[in-house]
């Protein structure tokens, strides 16, 4: 059964991990952040009320900052429960990205004032719960509860990046939130690596070893 009816999806996402019944709580989990150069990666978990759905839910990189915004803001006041979850650049150096960001969303999911009894993750790894899991390609597009988890992931994630800026300004995390792009590389080039950087990603590492740490 479709795990979220409310919704009315003309694909909806059928669970083949466990049997979906009315009065489950289906968590959706996504992550932000894994690309990127510098700072954590962010997760977040959401088990939404299927009594108040929620209208406009999408995968947060199609939709604008504004309407991000706006949608959280609803997300936080209407889900049954939400948590965020994250891993620290020195848990990914020493952990890699995959199993911090594996990290970060059982930490999500252990953060939820109310128990999932399953939980949908968005992609193609499921970290260990302690509740039937299942990954789900694109999920972020397909199954509301997941749209929700990455609209809060995605809006945390950029304050901590425009909070980053307010403090360096010259590397343009406002803009590029972290990501290797051709002003961060030359800013890095330029200024050095910060603390916040994750040195086992290979522009940080080739810098620190140029000796070029701001």
């Amino acid at each position: 059964m479709d795990p979220f009816p409310e919704y009315g999806l003309a694909e909806p996402f059928i669970p083949s991990r466990f049997n979906w019944s009315p009065g489950m709580r289906v968590a959706g989990v996504d992550e932000v952040g894994r690309g990127p150069l510098v700072g954590a990666v962010v997760t977040a978990a959401v088990i939404l009320d299927p009594e108040q759905p929620i209208v406009g839910l999408a995968d947060s990189k199609k939709l604008t900052e504004k309407k991000r915004l706006l949608l959280e803001e609803e997300i936080k006041s209407k889900a049954l429960c939400w948590a965020l979850g994250r891993a620290e650049p020195a848990e990914i150096d020493q952990l890699n990205i995959l199993h911090a960001t594996m990290l970060a969303m059982q930490r999500a999911v252990q953060a939820l004032s109310l128990d999932a009894h399953a939980v949908l993750v968005d992609g193609n790894r499921v970290p260990a719960l302690p509740c039937p899991a299942e990954a789900v390609v694109k999920g972020d597009g397909r199954v509301p509860a997941i749209s929700a988890a990455s609209i809060l992931a995605k809006v945390a994630r950029d304050r901590e990046m425009a909070l980053l800026h307010q403090q360096y300004p010259q590397y343009g995390f406002d803009r590029h939130k972290g990501y290797p792009t051709k002003v961060h590389l030359a800013a890095l080039n330029e200024h050095g690596a910060l603390a916040e950087h994750r040195r086992s990603f290979g522009p940080v590492s080739a810098a620190i070893a140029q000796g070029k740490l701001f």
